[in-house]
């Protein structure tokens, strides 16, 4: 009988600092930029730049507690070992569930933005062209991780060139008075624009996911986290502003694609493409990685028991969980049926992700009480206080965050209700089969998949 392909053979460590940080960038600067800009200046006007400092600082935190686990557990599938290994399996297993809803979104929404640019210089038709996509990323995530961080890189140097074309390109065009009134709306108006700006960040983790992946992992996941901060926060910044300096603020708030217009505004005909080229590839990259996190977490959960066995394979000489990769593909695809509104999906990919924030931060506390020895061993190693600081304030943002969220638009928040009770009664199913393991400790540093 011929040898299958498939074996539990270990995953490969071959993610750099730079896979780290085109992973992280890759998730965090994708559509947000060229939809959020807009509506965030109509509700703070030029002082949109305060918010989006504002944002920064629970990402600034939660990138903080990150960057701790990544160095003292690393592991694929970080946001459901964490918490399924310092909690509880239960929480481990809830997080990820609601992540296969958000992260499904996650890929339908930013390829549906990506058609509509591609769009707008090309007549595309948009489901068929979508799946297109989707096959495509597919099948460099089946050749392996350092295919798919490789092309994250390629399109992380394109998008910061493009970016800082259009940032410097615009500097003979901005207008210092476009800055004035700074505070025309007030600080409520900063305030309320912050929840919008935080998606701007969301996703600088990323890299995490893959810990299992990642050559020396205490000491480059840490690393790779801050240059990724840092790198978004100075893209951002330096294009929002050339944005309100060109356009202004009421120009800004009021354009339906505001990078675009102030491209073309300042730049010409050039700048239209030059932005269609930055949208292309930033929400590229978005998918490609947003992609690679969804099989990783699938991958895990198979590997505890708590999806099909199958899914936790290994392709031996690839060392990729193939058919993890090929189920999230799968969920993607049946996720091209879903609404196409963007502030429902927005909210269904978000709500999820800042629930795993918090969960990881509950997850440091508890790894700081019941294997302290990991604490000893991490590369990265704040003070045990300064941690609990930041692992306390993470938990508080994150539910504040989804507070403010439920204003907008309640019914993501129902549709995810209605998959967490799906969930939670699987998983009852489950453990009284005796599937899943609900064991507190494991293996949170290895790689190797699941042996039958």
């Amino acid at each position: 009988m011929a040898r299958q392909p498939e074996t539990a053979s270990e995953l490969k460590r071959s993610v750099g600092v730079m896979g780290v940080v085109s992973l992280g960038l890759g998730t965090a600067i994708g559509v947000s930029v060229f939809s959020i800009l807009a509506p965030a200046t109509a509700l703070a006007g030029p002082a949109m730049l305060v918010s989006m400092l504002v944002a920064m600082v629970p990402m600034i935190v939660f990138g903080f507690v990150y960057a701790f686990m990544g160095s003292a557990a690393p592991v694929t599938g970080a946001s459901f070992e964490w918490p399924r290994r310092f909690v509880h399996p239960f929480l481990g297993f809830f997080i990820s569930w609601l992540r296969i809803a958000g992260s499904t979104a996650a890929v339908i929404v930013l390829t549906m933005v990506l058609v509509s640019y591609l769009g707008t210089a090309i007549d595309v038709p948009l489901k068929p062209t979508m799946l297109g996509i989707l096959f495509f990323v597919l099948i460099v995530n089946l050749i392996g991780v350092s295919a798919a961080t490789v092309s994250q890189t390629v399109m992380l140097f394109i998008l910061l060139a493009t970016c800082a074309i259009f940032t410097f390109g615009s500097v003979p065009a901005i207008s210092t008075e476009s800055f004035t009134p700074f505070v025309s709306h007030g600080v409520i108006g900063i305030l309320a624009a912050v929840p919008l700006m935080i998606s701007l960040f969301l996703g600088i983790e990323s890299a995490t996911e893959v810990g299992g992946e990642v050559t020396r992992p205490s000491r480059t996941i840490p690393l790779g986290i801050s240059i990724s901060v840092l790198l978004t926060a100075a893209v951002y910044f330096g294009v929002a502003y050339a944005a309100i300096g060109v356009l202004g603020a009421d120009g800004l708030a009021a354009s339906d694609a505001p990078l675009l217009d102030a491209a073309i505004v300042s730049l010409g005909e050039p700048g239209r493409w030059l932005i269609l080229i930055s949208a292309t590839v930033a929400i590229g990259s978005s998918i490609n990685a947003t992609f690679i996190i969804m099989s990783r977490f699938l991958y895990a959960m198979a590997r505890a028991g708590m999806l099909p066995g199958s899914l936790a394979h290994v392709h031996e000489n690839s060392g990729v969980p193939r058919r993890a990769v090929l189920v999230a593909f799968v969920l993607c695809c049946f996720g091209l049926f879903m609404p196409n509104n963007l502030v429902f999906l927005f909210l269904a990919v978000n709500i999820p992700t800042i629930l795993k924030y918090a969960a990881t931060c509950l997850s440091s506390i508890m790894l700081l009480r019941r294997e302290p020895e990991l604490y000893e061993t991490s590369a990265f190693r704040p003070s045990r206080s300064v941690l609990m600081g930041f692992a306390g304030a993470g938990i508080v943002l994150g539910a504040a965050i989804i507070v403010l969220g439920w204003s907008a638009d309640w019914r993501p928040y129902a549709l995810l209700a209605g998959w967490a009770l799906v969930g939670c009664i699987y998983y009852a199913v489950l453990t009284r089969s005796g599937g899943a393991r609900p064991t507190l400790h494991g293996a949170a540093g290895s790689g190797t998949g699941r042996t039958e």
